[in-house]
C-alpha cells in the first residue's frame, strides 16, 4: 500500500483511526474536517466487543482511555421521589460488560486521544475548516477520485475516499448519488445533552435515571470536573412516524429553538427535571439530534468507502464499537490485498457486515423499558426491573441482548501485517 493517497472526511473518532491504520500500511493519508477545530465536547460514549480489541492494537491508548474516564460507577433507576428502585454497576470485567462501561469516557477526549495519536505522523496531515464540495470518479470504479473542496485546498486526486463524517453524511450523498437522508432509518427518538454547573448527584459517583409517562427519559451523570453531564431522550412509539416532525423543525432553527421545544416536552415531569431543565437552559455546550440508524446496501461505492456511523449508525450504544473496528478493518483489508482495492473493499464489506448487522439489532423490548408511554407502563418497568437487580439475573443474561454486551473475543478481528 506504499504510496496509496487516502482523503479521510472526518476527524472525530472513525476519522482519526481510519488515518492510524492506513498510515500504518505505509499510505499518505489527508483528513479533513468540516469545523475549524477540533471539536472536544459531547455526550459520554463507550468502547465495548471489538472496539475493545482494536484500541489494545493501538499502543498507548487503553492507558489513555482509563486516565479519561467519566469516573461512573454504576447507574440507579429512582422513583418521583428520588428513590432508587435497582443500580446497576460494572462487571469489573473489561471483556465482559454490562450496561455500565468500563471504557465510559466523553467523546471529546475520546477524540482528543486519537488525534494527539495521530497529528504528529509524518503520513497524516490534518486540515479542519475544510469539505468536500464534489467528487468525481470512473462509473466502473476504476482510477483515483477526483476532489474538488469547498474553502482553501486545491482540486485533487486520491486513490480511496473514506467518509467518516457521521449518520448524515454529505461525503456520502455526493459519491453514491444519493440525499443525505437516504438509507437513514428513524427510531422516532432524540436526544439532547449538555452539561450543569450545579451538582445533582451530591458527589456521587452513580448516576441516576428518571422516566415520566410520554417516553420521557432522564439521566444525569458525574464528571471529574464536579459538573453534572446530564441526557435527555425523547422516546415515541415505534410505528408513530410523525411524532419526530416537531423535533426536526426545531432542529432547522437552531439551539435555542430546540432549548425551546425540549423545555416544553419536560414540563412538569417531575423528580429533578425542572433544575435539569434550568440548567439546559444556561448551558454551553448544548448538542442535540434525532437518533438514528443507517442501512446502506453496501459499504463501498467506487473507491468511495463509508466507515463508522456514515455506514453503520447503530442506535444501540455500539457506534464507537463499529467506527473502531470499520477504521481497523478497512486499513487491514486494503493492506491485504495489495494494490488490489476492488478486492480489499469486497474484505472490508465481509468482514464488517456480519458485525454491523449484529451490533445494530435493537431487542424488540427495549424502548418500552428505557422509558415506557404510560404511568401504568412505568409502574410495571420500575417493579420488574427491581426484581431483575435484586436477584442478578441481569448479570448472567445481558450478553444475549444485544451485541454491545458480548465478549470481547465473540468478533475475532483477523491479525493484519503493517508496514509501519
Amino acid at each position: 500500500m506504499p504510496g496509496l493517497k487516502v482523503l479521510v472526511v472526518g476527524a472525530s473518532i472513525a476519522g482519526p483511526t481510519a488515518a492510524y491504520w492506513f498510515a500504518k500500511a505505509g499510505a499518505n493519508v489527508t483528513v479533513i474536517e468540516r469545523f475549524p477545530n477540533l471539536r472536544t465536547g459531547g455526550q459520554n460514549i463507550d468502547i465495548r466487543t471489538a472496539g475493545v480489541t482494536v484500541m489494545r492494537k493501538m499502543p498507548g491508548m487503553e492507558a489513555a482511555v482509563r486516565a479519561k474516564t467519566t469516573t461512573m460507577e454504576g447507574i440507579s433507576f429512582v422513583r418521583e421521589n428520588g428513590r432508587p428502585y435497582g443500580t446497576i454497576k460494572a462487571t469489573g470485567n473489561p471483556d465482559q460488560q454490562s450496561l455500565v462501561s468500563e471504557y465510559e469516557i466523553f467523546r471529546g477526549d475520546l477524540a482528543r486521544i486519537l488525534f494527539d495519536m495521530t497529528k504528529d505522523n509524518r503520513n497524516i496531515k490534518y486540515v479542519f475548516g475544510e469539505q468536500v464540495a464534489s467528487m468525481q470518479q470512473n462509473e466502473k470504479g476504476g482510477g483515483p477520485i477526483t476532489v474538488e473542496f469547498a474553502n482553501r485546498l486545491p482540486t485533487s486526486e486520491y486513490d480511496l475516499v473514506v467518509a467518516c463524517d457521521g449518520a448524515t453524511s454529505r461525503t456520502r450523498a455526493i459519491a453514491f448519488g444519493c440525499g443525505v437522508r437516504d438509507y437513514i432509518k428513524p427510531t422516532n427518538s432524540w436526544v439532547a445533552y449538555f452539561s450543569i454547573e450545579k451538582d445533582l448527584l451530591d458527589g456521587s459517583k452513580i448516576a441516576q435515571s428518571y422516566c415520566a409517562p410520554g417516553g420521557r427519559f432522564v439521566g444525569v451523570g458525574p464528571d471529574p470536573s464536579g459538573l453534572n453531564r446530564v441526557g435527555l431522550m425523547g422516546i415515541n412509539p415505534r410505528k408513530n412516524y410523525d411524532a419526530p416532525l416537531p423535533f426536526r423543525e426545531a432542529l432547522k432553527q437552531g439551539d435555542d429553538a430546540v432549548k425551546q421545544y425540549v423545555a416544553q416536552h419536560y414540563k412538569g415531569v417531575g423528580w429533578k427535571t425542572g433544575e435539569v431543565v434550568k440548567g439546559m437552559m444556561e448551558s454551553k455546550d448544548f448538542y442535540a439530534s434525532e437518533i438514528v440508524q443507517v442501512k446502506v446496501p453496501s459499504l463501498y461505492k467506487g473507491r468511495s468507502v463509508l466507515v463508522g456511523d456514515a455506514g453503520s449508525a447503530a442506535a444501540s450504544g455500539t457506534g464507537t464499537t463499529l467506527a473502531l473496528a470499520g477504521a481497523y478493518v478497512l486499513a487491514g483489508e486494503i493492506g491485504k490485498h495489495g494494490g488490489d482495492l476492488a478486492a480489499g473493499l469486497r474484505g472490508y464489506e465481509e468482514r464488517m457486515r456480519p458485525l454491523i448487522d449484529d451490533m445494530q439489532k435493537v431487542p424488540p423490548f427495549f424502548p418500552a423499558i428505557m422509558a415506557p408511554q404510560t404511568a401504568w407502563g412505568i409502574w410495571l418497568r420500575n417493579h420488574i426491573f427491581a426484581f431483575i437487580a435484586w436477584t442478578r439475573i441481569l448479570e448472567f443474561t445481558q450478553r444475549f441482548f444485544a451485541g454491545g454486551f458480548a465478549n470481547t473475543d465473540k468478533y475475532g478481528l483477523p491479525d493484519y501485517d503493517w508496514v509501519t
